[in-house]
């Protein structure tokens, strides 16, 4: 764990990761059905994983979706997605639903 990454306590910080996507519209039926399914039974289903949010977009960005997943730590998200946690991971079937994909992670303060 690295510095900084424990609370007053000394305990490890959650992390919260939140996952953005925007699609190609042409192809939403089928990716909204795969990004419930089969993105989402990936992350839920991983060792680590406290909660998970699959989020559908508003009329104000109708292309861009998101995932937001809160991690017991640092080491569960890196044992998830690899040592370079701070990079986007998408499963290889739903790249080309994708214009482009990003992630940002949040340590917790408690």
């Amino acid at each position: 764990m690295l510095p900084g990454n424990s609370n007053l306590k000394g305990k490890p910080m959650t992390i919260t990761r939140i996952f953005r996507v925007e699609i190609d519209a042409d192809l939403r039926s089928e990716f909204e059905q795969k990004f419930n399914t089969l993105s989402k039974s990936i992350i839920e289903n991983a060792s680590g994983c406290n909660r998970l949010s699959v989020l559908k977009p508003t009329k104000w960005a109708p292309d861009e979706y998101a995932m937001i997943s809160e991690w017991e730590n640092e080491a569960a998200l890196a044992a998830f997605v690899g040592e370079n946690w701070n990079t986007a991971v998408i499963p290889s079937e739903m790249r080309r639903y994708t214009r482009k994909y990003s992630v940002t992670d949040y340590m917790s303060w408690d």
